[in-house]
């Protein structure tokens, strides 16, 4: 008998569900009207609070301000700030105006400002004046000369602020139908700059279509209605806070609560007890920082239910906690990228917690992903490793001004490559395995760094883990491995690493060398730059 073949690594999903059709401005009055007295937008650090009536209020007076200013459907308008109400107002409202927002990483230094404010081609920047040790009017007046296409900075709190609000409280709302009136799904609406590992960051561009439906279908699988309260303590000005977060809450009329203006565990936990909420964002160190707290005991997370992991795999044993001392029993993870709006994978509320740890879901509603083989581009057959790639209503329009870097990520058929390397299982569920960029070659052996870090999450003394590849004359690449060790553990050796490992990972898979670390090197949102381990490394061990 002929055998039968194995099934393509490929999936759709399926819905019942329809695309929403809407700009983001007219799916914000929907909710409005169907939810004027519910909790919009809690921001805690300022103990302020809005309704969704009184969200309306405030980021209509802001897109009729900047409509006075003379703001057009498509000029860009950037907003540099740490998370706040003010970065939420001037989300929403650059969305009634048709004016798109570029999100400016709040990290960012001043030759990286200047870049990202030429490249966009903003007319005005939105600031907060300052944050933490970062002089934000400094570091503006300092790249200003260089910007000839910046016409206005308004800086958060200042008299310019108050007079673009008072503005828009006077003018003709008529004004602001009429524009609204003129914009469609697919305008672009948002850059984000993902941070290039080489050469300067691309502005992946996005529209209404992309984003909101993004936001509303992540919010479908975790079940979210208007009872719904979502902490969000990861930053406005990546896709996890803006899109997932605000539009996710937005288009159930759920509530949007800002715990702090960026992470800080005690804050976080502080908030969903005193606000109830229901929902909880973070990468898994935010939820390691959290149950690692000294009164985590004294927060009641009794209506937590839900949330999102995302970023990074997430540790077996810290998916146990968070389901256990936490409550949130429907705890999601989701894969993506911002091209791509940016969740492409979800788990759903019912899966195992096994589906949970070892892979990052099945496809989302109205989207498609296949697992190519990178030298062929032929889509491998379920249970073998290539790049995922990611089609559909979420793929970004392109990178902005620079057609080349966009054809070089979608392809003539709009597939999205994420150069993630990842497995699809017989039943659809994706396991992301490493960039290809990431994939240690030992002697001709390919070695997948997530295999070896979840191993050694079992050891009683590691807190955190993360292994790259460095270079070595024998074998081309050796393993180093990264540790965070647990409070009070003693350091640990490379020679206690291999006794550990030894009989029970194969001996090309453990780590010859050991760095144990306070905290690894991250992004703002809370990834692990591998790439600079890697520069760090060979400097560590003069290689």
């Amino acid at each position: 008998m002929p055998t039968t073949p194995t099934p393509r690594s490929y999936a759709s999903g399926t819905s019942d569900v329809p695309l929403l059709g809407d700009t983001i401005g007219e799916n914000l009055d929907r909710a409005v009207r169907a939810f004027p007295e519910r909790d919009a937008l809690v921001d805690r650090p300022t103990a302020r609070r809005w309704t969704y009536a009184q969200l309306a209020a405030d980021v209509d007076a802001l897109a009729l301000g900047l409509l006075e200013l003379g703001i057009a459907k498509g000029d860009r308008v950037g907003i540099w700030a740490p998370n706040c109400a003010e970065w939420t107002l001037t989300q929403y409202a650059t969305a009634k105006l048709g004016a798109i927002l570029v999100t400016v990483n709040p990290a960012y230094r001043a030759h990286e400002l200047e870049y990202v404010l030429n490249q966009a081609g903003i007319r005005l920047l939105v600031a907060a004046d300052r944050f933490k040790t970062s002089d934000y009017a400094a570091m503006i007046e300092e790249v200003r000369p260089n910007c000839p296409e910046l016409e206005r900075v308004v800086l958060l709190g200042s008299t310019a602020w108050d007079a673009l609000l008072t503005a828009g409280r006077q003018a003709d709302p008529a004004l602001l139908a009429a524009r609204q009136g003129e914009l469609a799904p697919d305008d672009p609406i948002n850059i984000q700059y993902t941070s290039g590992t080489t050469g300067f960051p691309k502005g992946a561009t996005l529209s209404h279509h992309n984003i909101l439906n993004n936001g509303y279908f992540v919010g479908e699988l975790l079940d979210y209605t208007e009872q719904d309260r979502i902490c969000i303590p990861v930053p406005f000005y990546h896709c996890f806070g803006m899109v997932m977060g605000n539009l996710a809450a937005t288009s159930h009329g759920a509530c949007m609560v800002i715990p702090a203006p960026s992470f800080e565990p005690g804050a976080t936990l502080a908030a969903v007890a005193a606000e109830r909420c229901t929902s909880l964002y973070g990468v898994p160190t935010m939820f390691i920082a959290e149950l690692a707290d000294p009164d985590f005991a004294r927060y009641d997370l009794s209506s937590l239910r839900t949330g999102i992991m995302a970023g990074s795999p997430c540790p077996a044993e810290v998916m146990k906690e968070v389901i256990g001392r936490m409550g949130m029993a429907e705890v999601s993870i989701c894969y993506g990228m911002t091209e791509t709006s940016p969740v492409s994978t979800q788990t759903r509320t019912d899966d195992s917690i096994e589906r949970r740890v070892s892979t990052v879901g099945r496809v989302g509603p109205h989207l498609e992903v296949k697992v190519v083989d990178p030298a062929t581009g032929r889509t491998v057959p379920r249970g073998e490793p290539g790049e995922l790639c990611t089609r559909g209503y979420s793929v970004m329009l392109g990178y902005w001004s620079e057609p080349e870097r966009t054809a070089e990520a979608v392809d003539a058929a709009r597939w999205m490559h994420t150069g993630d390397l990842a497995v699809m299982d017989e039943d659809g569920y994706v396991a992301i395995t490493g960039r290809i960029k990431d994939m240690v070659i030992r002697g001709g052996e390919n070695l997948y760094p997530r295999e070896i870090e979840e191993f050694l999450y079992t050891h009683p003394d590691i807190l955190d883990v993360q292994v790259i590849g460095v270079p070595d004359p024998k074998y081309g690449e050796e393993l180093m491995a990264w540790i965070r060790m647990r409070e009070g553990a003693e350091p640990l050796t490379a020679e206690a690493v291999r006794t550990y490992c030894g009989g029970r990972l194969a001996h090309f898979k453990i780590p010859r060398y050991v760095h144990v670390v306070e905290e690894f090197p991250m992004t703002v949102t809370g990834k692990i730059r591998k790439v600079e381990m890697r520069e760090l490394a060979v400097r560590i061990l003069g290689l």
